[in-house]
């Protein structure tokens, strides 16, 4: 699914809703989101999952067309962990 077939579903599902304003809250949540994975926080979604940031160290790498050392830095990823209802839901 795609954002915007996520604002259609959004829009369709609800009619006092328009095909606007069900991006503009879509957009928002989105910002939100990032914003709080940009700080740090986890991110809690009940049946859903959950999101966290996790710190990967420095570590040396090879190139893999040359097989030369790569220094590749620390850096923050995101991670997403499946809540219960949506493991439920796939793996009936």
């Amino acid at each position: 699914m795609t954002k915007s077939e996520l604002i259609d579903k959004i829009a369709k599902g609800n009619e006092n809703l328009t095909q606007k304003q069900a991006e503009i809250i879509v957009d928002q949540i989105f910002e939100a989101m990032m914003d709080a994975l940009a700080e740090g926080d986890r991110i809690d979604i009940r049946g859903f999952g959950r999101f966290t940031v996790k710190q990967r160290e420095a570590r040396t790498g090879r190139n893999p067309k040359t097989g030369e050392p790569v220094q590749i830095p620390a850096k923050r990823v995101p991670s997403f962990k499946t809540g219960k209802k949506l493991q439920e839901k796939m793996n009936p």
